[in-house]
């Protein structure tokens, strides 16, 4: 089988045999759903495969393709009155530099724009009865004139706009000087980027512009452009709409049994297991009943079991790490840290009364960011996702999945311990516990470094929790581990598990359980030069850190012996783990076997 890993043209998919997930079968519903359709999605999400596919099925200039471009598809078997009634006109704003001086920006959109437009009337050139005038240092006046030719034709067109927000998403992550004031000249006012999308707007009241499909990653530019353009309908909430990009459990199933058949040393089932952990948990609106995998991160796993016959050594797929960019901002501003370890905490943490869907670049970069805003930001980005309401009609968010996950850990591992800092020790540390289950150097790494970081922050809680995101952040390593915080083991929930991953077991790797719990300083009814001077031993025999790590042990047992039916390995090893304030560790080494 060839995945389309990175192929976003439609035509050269089918026409070469690459596997596609069909979803031809939701254009007669898109087609009903309105002319001028607004679709948002994070990056990387088959955005721009989805409007190729749309390209190819409303062009006129490709009806003699039909059968071969969508014969075998839903939509083949049963076409729409409108296949190849249009000319279709693309723009992609990603491909317009977003930086420079404003009179750059702005030659730069009327050379890109008029670029298409020449290709447009080269590629319908026997269909024109009427002059065309393109205009080298106007594009909007091209637009125009393009659209009288259309007007005097039997056909309409149909515009689809890829990454519309790709010029304020840039302005958003930048922190260039003077971009804010670049941005708002482009799209307030009489700017030109919301001229060119008046433009559109008056072409679709009855001057040419039959349909358009609006792609993007936020909504930031809608509200920027209302006046501009108001008659987009959103659709990127709806039910029906979920899963017209990404994969469903049961398409991801499919084709790895399918690989599985054509030989392999790796179990469909295993493989699965994997994928549902570190891509699938996508949920794009409060009423769908399934979650989506992750289409990109997908395909790259896909591809590597095809041309490979094994995992990819690392799951996050490099071509995803902007998204980093996204965390970084979020964590810098006022609050959003403790967004970030909020998310982290636990499944569904995150609740905002509904989600901010109109906010401009001017809130972004200088309003007030409550949480709502920011986890809003984040479930646009694909950081967060929806996890359905409250019995208080709140929207709950949580992380996707391991992947985003790790992007969180490395965000939050960058802030509270510079790599400087620990660029021998961490590696040693995290091979010891690894493949001896030895926690001693860990624990001295976290005593000495990391609790005289985490003590300075100002967080509203000091307990196990903080002492699990120490254990978490410096842990975490997708390269041999499935590792799990607060997964769900039917007996309640296990604080930190690192699972070897299915394709790792071959290597000299541990897996791991840690339960956490939390004393503080006044509870011991000692100072921090007390609990420091004492050895671990000592301090395990004080009553009340005994009685902790009896309470902590007995849960490592129960959560083990889950762990260890659900995965179907030998032996697991467990640690119950006591923090004494913010000053040092004791535990006990327990073997689940």
């Amino acid at each position: 089988m060839q995945f389309p890993y990175g192929l976003s043209d439609f035509g050269t998919l089918i026409e070469r045999g690459y596997w596609y997930q069909d979803r031809t079968d939701r254009l007669a519903v898109l087609e009903d759903s309105g002319r001028q359709l607004i679709f948002l999605r994070p990056r990387r999400f088959g955005k721009s495969l989805l409007l190729s596919m749309l390209e190819h099925y409303y062009d006129l200039n490709r009806a003699d393709r039909f059968e071969a471009l969508f014969g075998s598809l839903a939509v083949g078997r049963n076409p729409t009155p409108l296949r190849n009634q249009y000319f279709v006109l693309k723009w992609d704003f990603s491909l317009i530099p977003a930086y420079g001086e404003i009179a750059d920006i702005e030659a730069a959109l009327h050379r890109y724009l008029n670029g298409c437009l020449t290709r447009f009337v080269a590629d319908y050139q026997d269909h024109w009865t009427r002059e065309i005038q393109l205009d080298p240092g106007d594009a909007l006046a091209s637009f125009q004139s393009v659209l009288g030719a259309v007007r005097a034709t039997p056909h309409r067109l149909y515009l689809l706009i890829d990454e519309y927000d790709n010029f304020a998403n840039e302005v958003m992550m930048a922190d260039r000087p003077g971009s804010q004031d670049r941005y708002q000249t482009l799209l307030q006012g009489e700017g030109l980027f919301k001229s060119v999308f008046k433009a559109v707007k008056a072409g679709a009241g009855g001057l040419g512009v039959d349909r358009v499909f609006i792609t993007g990653v936020s909504p930031i530019v809608l509200s920027d452009m209302t006046s501009g353009y108001n008659v987009g309908e959103d659709i990127y909430l709806l039910p029906q709409f979920n899963d017209l990009c990404g994969f469903t459990e049961s398409e991801v199933s499919a084709v790895l049994r399918q690989l599985a058949g054509e030989g392999g040393d790796w179990s469909a089932d295993d493989a699965l297991a994997t994928m549902r952990t570190f891509y699938n948990g996508y949920r794009f609106s409060e009423d769908a009943t399934e979650s989506l995998y992750n289409p990109t991160l997908s395909l790259y796993f896909l591809k590597a079991l095809a041309h490979q016959g094994r995992y990819p050594r690392r799951m996050l797929d490099e071509n995803l790490a902007m998204d980093r960019n996204k965390l970084i901002y979020i964590a810098q501003l006022s609050g959003g840290e403790e967004l970030l370890v909020e998310a982290l905490s636990g499944e569904d943490q995150v609740l905002v009364p509904e989600l901010v869907q109109r906010f401009g670049v001017a809130d972004v970069l200088a309003a007030v960011k409550d949480e709502p805003f920011m986890a809003s930001l984040l479930y646009f980005f694909g950081i967060l996702t929806l996890a359905g309401l409250t019995s208080f009609d709140e929207c709950r968010l949580r992380i996707p999945n391991l992947v985003a996950r790790g992007l969180y850990v490395e965000r939050l591992r960058e802030r509270w311990l510079p790599l400087t800092e620990s660029a021998r020790e961490l590696p040693e540390a995290t091979r010891a516990l690894g493949q001896r289950g030895d926690l001693v150097p860990l624990a001295e790494l976290i005593e000495q470094r990391y609790f005289r970081v985490l003590s300075n922050r100002d967080y509203r809680w000091t307990n196990e929790l903080l002492v699990k995101f120490a254990f978490l952040t410096l842990l975490f390593d997708d390269r041999l581990y499935m590792a799990v915080s607060e997964l769900e083991t039917g007996r309640g929930y296990v604080d930190l598990a690192l699972i070897v991953r299915p394709d790792k077991r071959r290597f000299q790797v541990l897996d791991l359980l840690l339960e956490f719990k939390y004393l503080s300083l006044k509870e011991l009814n000692l100072t921090g030069e007390q609990v420091r001077e004492r050895s671990r031993e000592a301090l395990a025999e004080l009553a009340p850190v005994a009685k902790k790590l009896d309470e902590a042990e007995a849960q490592a047992r129960a959560y083990g012996a889950a762990l260890k039916e659900r995965y179907g390995f030998a032996e697991l090893h467990a640690f119950a783990v006591v923090a004494l304030g913010l000053e040092r560790v004791v535990w006990r080494t327990l073997k689940v076997g």
